[in-house]
């Protein structure tokens, strides 16, 4: 039977998270990362997102790719602008738009383009209550490890405390929650369960907070004199 246990807290890990999330904005980041590419991710993502969706959750996904990724395509409106020396060119239909820009050396960060804070800085909060990342290994984020018998890959989880489960199609003995990789609905119970506790966290936090500043509020308040 796989162990589904939610894993013990990191304090130190936490801390990061709450400096890597966007200031002002409650919104969980959950980290779906593997050794290397082709492990599953974005398989994966296909058959979990359609689930989470299905409980009226807005997803946005960040995915890092390989330097040569472009989306835009040679002879094209936009490609042509940015080949003409557009920093950046946002391409608007009645549909979907789009925003290119490209990465200087002095934005990069060691050869991994730009650091997840910052991209995640350009998501619109309005449309997102959970934000999924594909890739971003090192990123001091919650994350879910894609673990595949056939690809021989070393395991992540044995070193990254930032790691909260492994889905792998083999069973393994660890110190977090282990998932059916091949079970998208058990895989989607289990990030509903995380986002559960990342509501009632931020809410606690939030309840703290407001009482550590109520009284001081109170006392300020009573000493005011009277009017009349």
């Amino acid at each position: 039977m796989l162990n589904t246990a939610m894993p013990a807290a990191n304090p130190a890990a936490d801390e990061r998270y709450i400096r890597l999330m966007r200031p002002g904005s409650d919104i969980p980041i959950l980290g779906i990362c593997a050794y290397a590419s082709g492990t599953g991710k974005t398989t994966l993502l296909e058959a979990v997102l359609p689930i989470l969706g299905a409980y009226g959750l807005k997803v946005s996904v960040i995915k890092q790719a390989r330097a040569d990724f472009d989306i835009d395509r040679p002879g094209k409106d936009s490609h042509r602008l940015r080949g003409a020396g557009a920093a950046q060119v946002l391409v608007s239909s009645p549909r979907r738009w789009a925003l290119m820009a490209e990465v200087t050396d002095g934005d990069a960060m060691d050869g991994d383009g730009l650091p997840l804070e910052q991209l995640v800085r350009h998501l619109d909060t309005r449309l997102t209550d959970l934000i999924l990342v594909e890739g971003f290994k090192t990123a001091p984020i919650p994350k879910i490890e894609v673990f595949r018998q056939a690809c021989a890959n070393p395991l992540l989880a044995a070193h990254d405390p930032d790691i909260i489960a492994v889905a792998a199609d083999v069973a393994l003995p660890l110190p977090v929650a282990l998932l059916n990789l091949n079970r998208a609905q058990e895989i989607a119970a289990f990030v509903l369960d995380w986002l559960t506790r990342q509501r009632q966290q931020h809410l606690a936090t939030s309840m703290e907070q407001w009482l550590r500043e109520s009284p001081g509020a109170t006392r300020i308040r009573e000493s005011e004199p009277m009017a009349g």
